[in-house]
């Protein structure tokens, strides 16, 4: 008998060796129809599985993570299908699962029309019908790219021979006249897939570099039943009028221009004033958290690169200032980060123990070369501005400042009112891979993430695990966020080093004389601004808090007899802090005051004849609506304790 052990811990028999398919549909039809894939003994695995001997066994449906990438997975393939079956000369590429939904990479002469993605949403919906049954086969890597280069697929051909070498069959999935490489997992045939939507078609270079084929990319989505599509479709809506990218250039907080150049924004004065309040609100903080400030430069001369690492593990994301491989001439890079910087005010002077905690904050510009396909806005750019810093410390002293710099991290994103939608992600090396991206031995390695491991979960942080997530130099805590797309990324980052101090030479004299190298902690307290300001434009949809409006009050005199009025209850409220404009344009009242709605301007305060004679203003507030006549006192009091709140 072969034992089963399911989710809710009950253990099911069976008799000999049968497919997890077969498994699923002695258990109940029900759940036979749901299930995209199995997890057995926590590792996804396709339905046709065969189950030969105990493990802990798992049905994933479209409810789970890994069911809806098994079921996107499957709605990519029916998509490639009817582009084939409608466009026979296309040359596919490449089509995965993707956070919300999936895409499919085509090499065609001119990307899709609208008409043309309705025409293959159409031949999907055959696909759909005729239920097609997926089959999985293999072939040896020598008669698999032989089958490939004869049907023309040159992608597929590149793909497949990366894995030749290891001499291990290569899998495909078979449904009707269409074939594909793939790794799996699939659905057992393509009639689950009953509603799906084609989204987009844009330019995507192959790979993600600018130096290979534009091809055209189709974006899509796909949901079991007709109204999980028309909610998610709803959602999308949402999330485009939340987009920072259209938001933040309405509201003039950003703007791009082609000749400055991809991934260099240009942050205008509204969300210069945000990303100042916000980097201001940060020094003050972490200076009373025993930060010490400092100012390194923007660029160093590789040397500094070479010792850290970083010029063998990080050159082709730098920017570089002449000819990296003359070794005659001086060479410059602009800097990535801000380490190898900031370990020089360690090693300004002999150190001791006494010294230990050193806490260096910086307000960093930093220059990275991103690929030109990964850009987007503002959350992922070429020059940003980050609130780095780097703890020196004694190895005892680890886990209480590992400890503080997450409890930073989370009051700086929960005051934003951004920690509610963070996920924490451990991210380690690949020990599989260690001589391509990390420095140090296994040993190192190990001890690192175990010391890592124990504090995560002395502080009980819900994390996952994300293998070759980590830095070259050390395991990290990543806390991700989502924006309106439901595409994630990092947001702040705390690191533990264990390797770089040697490199450096940095040691510090113990208590009993002898000489030790300090430990050190990589962290961000709020991360890159500009990504931040992202966030919150998508969070708020431009409506920023209060605290952080770039303008915060608008005045209305009614009548231009009222303004000298006005301009005098402005200069108290500007000479208090307060961010005030006045709208003195020869317009009509209800004219003033919607465009101050759609600026989202947090206060109006409208002034006219009864006004003026009473002293007061009449305001409405965006929030609260119409809050009836104040003093300026009585506004500078409402004001200043809401600033001082941060309310959200």
């Amino acid at each position: 008998m072969i034992k089963l052990t399911l989710k809710d811990g009950s253990i099911r028999e069976i008799e000999s060796p049968a497919s997890a398919a077969e498994i699923i549909k002695g258990i109940g039809a029900g759940l036979y129809k749901a299930a995209c894939c199995v997890k057995i003994n926590g590792e996804v695995k396709d339905l046709r599985t065969v189950i030969d001997s105990d493990c802990e066994f798992e049905v994933m449906t479209f409810d789970s993570a890994e069911g809806k990438k098994t079921f996107w997975h499957t709605a990519s393939h029916i998509l490639a299908q009817a582009v084939k079956r409608l466009y026979p000369n296309t040359k596919l590429a490449i089509g995965p699962a993707i956070d919300n939904g999936f895409y499919y990479d085509f090499d065609l002469e001119k990307p899709f029309t609208a008409e043309e993605l309705t025409k293959i949403e159409a031949e999907m919906k055959k696909i759909v019908k005729e239920g097609i049954q997926l089959e999985c086969y293999t072939m040896s890597p020598e008669d698999a790219i032989k089958s490939l280069e004869e049907q023309g697929e040159i992608y597929k051909v590149e793909l497949c021979q990366e894995h030749a070498d290891k001499g291990e069959p290569i899998s495909f999935y078979k449904q009707g006249e269409f074939s594909d490489l793939c790794a799996g997992p699939h659905l057992m045939s393509t009639a689950p897939v009953k509603a799906f939507k084609l989204l987009s078609c844009t330019g995507a270079y192959w790979r993600g570099s600018e130096k290979n084929k534009m091809l055209s990319r189709v974006y899509a989505t796909a949901f079991p039943k007709a109204s999980q599509l028309e909610e998610h479709l709803k959602a999308l809506e949402d999330a485009k009028m939340r987009d920072h990218n259209k938001l933040g250039r309405e509201l003039e907080l950003f703007t791009t221009v082609d000749y400055i150049g991809q991934g260099l924004p240009v942050i205008l004065p509204k969300g210069a004033r945000v990303i100042q309040l916000l980097q201001r609100w940060v020094e003050d903080v972490e200076q009373k958290h025993g930060y010490l400030l400092t100012k390194t430069p923007f660029m160093a001369k590789r040397e500094l690169y070479k010792i850290s690492g970083h010029w063998d593990h990080y050159l082709d994301g730098m920017f570089v200032l002449g000819d990296p491989d003359d070794e005659t001439k001086e060479c410059f890079a602009l800097r990535p980060m801000t380490c190898p910087f900031q370990y020089q005010v360690f090693l300004n002077r002999q150190r001791s123990y006494r010294d230990l905690p050193m806490r260096l904050g910086e307000t960093s510009t930093l220059f990275r070369n991103e690929d030109s396909g990964e850009m987007h806005g503002l959350i992922r750019v070429r020059q940003f501005t980050i609130s780095e810093g780097h703890l020196i410390l004694r190895p005892e002293q680890l886990e209480e400042e590992f400890k503080d710099c997450l409890e930073l991290a989370k009051y700086f994103l929960g005051t934003l009112g951004l920690l509610e939608g963070c996920t924490f992600r451990f991210s380690q090396w690949d020990p599989a891979n260690p001589n391509n991206k990390y420095e140090g031995t296994a040993q190192q390695w190990d001890h690192a993430q175990s010391v890592m491991k124990k504090i995560l979960d002395d502080l009980d942080v819900n994390y996952e695990i994300g293998i070759d997530e980590a830095a070259f130099y050390g395991p990290k805590l990543d806390i991700q966020y989502k924006n309106v797309y439901g595409k994630e990324d990092t947001i702040v980052t705390i690191q533990i080093d264990m390797l770089l101090a040697e490199k450096f030479g940095m040691e510090y004299i113990d208590v009993d004389g002898s000489r030790k190298r300090p430990y050190i902690i990589h962290r961000t307290s709020l991360g890159c601004y500009e990504r931040t300001l992202a966030m919150l434009i998508e969070k708020y949809a431009g409506a920023f808090p209060l605290w952080l409006a770039p303008e915060q009050v608008r005045f209305i005199p009614i009548a231009d007899r009222h303004l000298p009025y006005v301009k005098e209850l402005s200069a108290k409220l500007e000479a208090a802090g307060i961010r005030c404009t006045i709208d003195d344009r020869a317009e009509k009242m209800g004219y003033k005051i919607r465009q101050a709605q759609l600026e989202k301007i947090p206060y109006m305060l409208i002034a006219g004849d009864n006004e003026v004679e009473s002293k007061t203003v009449s305001v409405r507030s965006r929030r609260d609506g119409d809050l009836g006549s104040m003093t300026a006192g009585e506004l500078l009091d409402r004001f200043t304790e809401e600033i001082a709140s941060k309310k959200i």
